[in-house]
């Protein structure tokens, strides 16, 4: 990645500003190798109409956008119509009639008296708008412009290549427009400046015409996202090549749920060496580290994850050195668990579920998507013969083909969980074998939707607005919980997301994000104050908020009777993982119980106790370091000083900056390094 030249600038900002003719720009939106939807844009002149809409997994956003720009580019109104991912509605709309700004989102109104030259990020315009903000830059001096509301955005360029459609071969360069979020979103302009394409590892929005790039496209932004990784690595990644001893520290430990007195714990290589008094004297040639009284636990484990290499690395910082993957690009996944391991970049150890769905219109595109029972007994020979952990099935499964699932997975020695298919119930999915239940919205709806009620699509969350009438104490409801208890059955209940979708509103920080709102970037900061769903029907908010409630009375039912509650998230993880922590405590889980689960009890659940989940002499070395006492106040877990995985060791204030995420944890003192 490098800059342009200043006649290299000239040049392309010179296409850009020439004299534009109306046209109608369509793109397909491209998710799983399969087409989900549209983006076209109506470009007349300085007047630009916007239709982005896609489906997958039987949600997704539809938006309309009309911008009008000004000779340098710059947006002097935008109005954003539409709904979110999840439903809820959007109207966001911006004005810049003179030097004064206006505008309102979710977040509420604002507005700046604008000095010099900025532009207004949208917060739901759509991929078309990444490419708006580049040829902006481009227009106005090629390498950052002052941002609204806030933040600096930056284009960085990358190399030229050619690509081939119906419209014959163009020649596309790519474009990296970070700066006011976590990570930049990557472009293609073609020769003439025009927007081509929006790229990353897994969603693809490209020009009608070019969809059979997509694939090419998809492993070039794979490429590309793994040399920012990579350089990443080489910089926050400390290998000590000698013994590394950690000094003036507690121990969590797991088994008695309590914490050591003052001990130090040595590494060498990827394992524990020792665990020793604090006065042990040390030996020549060790690195030590200053625990300061800190607290040193065992890396825990994300149990719902779909991640990917950011995803990975702030998982990795959040103290989750293990995460199990419930669904991806099975080819996507291989790759970065290769890199993981092999140290090119960071991340958790990987533990995999094969994805298994159903072929429908609503079907996810992840994994392997299945049109008969033989196709699904296929599929699950497939994970066996790679060393999936488990199959996860979804939505769209045929009922029918469940019990030939389950036989062959568990004659395989797989474990089974996953979504309750359509048209069917949770206590059905139990009697035919699942080993565990995911979310607790899928096996809570049974209690209240009807058999020929669709749950492939977001009705599976608005109807939870009818949980509040609910009696969990009746005959239906007890008989569901009790087949949990009787058959050993945990849930992973993903609490989390229920809380974000049931009660984040437009304009309120996310409660669940309160501690480390201040921390992120400002276009993290605004999706952070969005609602997920409608609440704008009378009554739907006190129903919505009811239904979280009476969620919370029913896992807490489930733990009083000795279910085990997985601790999983399905919302990338790191802090929403802290927060997914966090809620247990609302459901009768103490502090260490919390611990004990997240750290011990999912690497016994795992087969891996025998080398994770506590801090011992002998296992691997995957810990992390908190200044405060996690078994009185959980809420230290948000401030980490270190992490330690694999015996490679990370300070968590020294990679968050590469996110534009200001730490929670100064790093602890080391001497003895090179």
């Amino acid at each position: 990645m490098k800059l342009l030249s200043t006649a290299a600038w000239a040049a392309l900002a010179a296409a850009i500003a020439a004299p534009a003719s109306a046209e109608m720009q369509r793109y397909s939106v491209i998710f799983g190798g399969k087409t989900v939807g549209h983006l076209n844009a109506d470009v007349q002149g300085p007047q630009v109409g916007i239709d982005y809409d896609f489906k997958n997994n039987g949600r997704g956003p539809t938006m309309k956008e009309a911008i009008r720009l000004d000779a340098n580019g710059l947006p002097t109104a935008w109005d954003v119509t539409g709904t979110t991912t999840f439903g809820s509605k959007v109207e966001e709309h911006f004005a810049k009639p003179a030097a004064k700004a206006n505008w309102v989102d979710s977040t509420g109104k604002g507005s700046a008296v604008v000095k010099e030259r900025a532009l207004y990020v949208a917060q739901n315009g759509s991929p078309w708008a990444t490419g708006l903000y580049a040829r902006a830059i481009l227009k106005n001096g090629g390498a950052t412009i002052p941002a609204l509301p806030g933040g600096t955005l930056r284009l960085t360029k990358g190399e030229a290549f050619s690509v081939n459609g119906q419209g014959g071969p163009l020649q596309v360069t790519r474009y990296d427009v970070g700066g006011v979020d976590t990570s930049p979103d990557t472009i293609l302009l073609d020769d003439k400046g025009e927007y081509f394409a929006s790229v990353s590892p897994s969603f693809i929005v490209v020009r009608a015409g070019y969809e059979g790039e997509s694939e090419r496209l998809k492993t070039l932004a794979a490429g590309w996202a793994t040399d920012r990784f990579v350089n990443i690595q080489k910089k926050v990644a400390h290998r000590y090549g000698a013994p590394v001893r950690i000094t003036n520290v507690r121990v969590f430990d797991p088994k008695t749920q309590s914490l050591t007195g003052p001990v130090s714990v040595l590494v060498s290589g990827n394992r524990i060496a020792a665990v020793e008094p604090a006065d042990e004297p040390a030996t020549k040639g060790e690195v030590t580290i200053d625990g300061a009284g800190g607290t040193l636990v065992a890396g825990m484990y994300e149990m719902h994850a779909h991640t990917g290499q950011e995803g990975a690395l702030l998982n990795l910082i959040a103290g989750i050195t293990t995460m199990r993957d419930m669904g991806n690009d099975n080819a996507v996944l291989d790759k970065l668990i290769e890199r993981i391991n092999t140290g090119v970049i960071a991340g958790p150890r990987i533990v995999r579920a094969g994805f298994v769905e159903g072929k429908s219109p609503f079907s996810a595109n992840n994994g392997i998507l299945v049109n008969t029972e033989q196709e699904t007994v296929d599929a699950v020979r497939w994970y066996a013969a790679r060393d999936y952990w488990s199959i996860k099935s979804y939505n769209s499964m045929n009922p029918a083909w469940i019990p030939a699932l389950v036989k062959e997975a568990h004659r395989l020695g797989l474990k089974v969980q996953g979504h309750v298919p359509a048209f069917a119930t949770a206590d059905q999915m139990m009697e035919a074998g699942f080993d565990e239940m995911t979310h607790i919205n899928q096996f809570m709806l049974q209690w209240v939707i009807k058999p020929d009620e669709d749950t492939r699509t977001l009705f599976r969350l608005t109807a939870l607005k009818r949980l509040p009438a609910l009696d969990l104490n009746s005959d239906r409801v007890q008989h569901s919980i009790n087949m949990l208890v009787e058959k050993h059955i945990p849930i992973d209940v993903t609490l989390g997301i229920h809380e974000n979708l049931l009660t984040n509103r437009d304009g309120v920080i996310a409660r669940g994000a309160t501690d480390y709102f201040s921390h992120m970037p400002v276009g993290s900061q605004r999706g952070l104050k969005q609602a997920w769903i409608d609440t704008s029907a009378p009554g739907d908010d006190a129903a919505y908020r009811g239904a979280y409630d009476k969620i919370v009375q029913t896992i807490r039912m489930m733990n009083a009777k000795g279910v085990m509650i997985v601790p999983g998230t399905d919302t990338g993880g790191s802090f929403t993982y802290h927060r997914e922590l966090e809620l247990y405590q609302t459901i009768g889980m103490t502090p260490p119980q919390i611990l004990k689960r997240a750290t011990w009890d999912m690497a016994h659940y795992l087969g891996q106790d025998q080398s994770l989940g506590s801090i011992e002499k002998g296992k691997l070395a995957d810990f992390f370091l908190v200044p405060g006492d996690p078994i009185k106040d959980l809420k230290a877990i948000k401030s980490i000083a270190m992490v330690v995985k694999d015996g490679t060791f990370y300070f968590p204030a020294e990679v968050y900056p590469e996110f534009g995420i200001e730490p929670f944890a100064a790093a602890p003192k080391v001497k003895g390094a090179e």
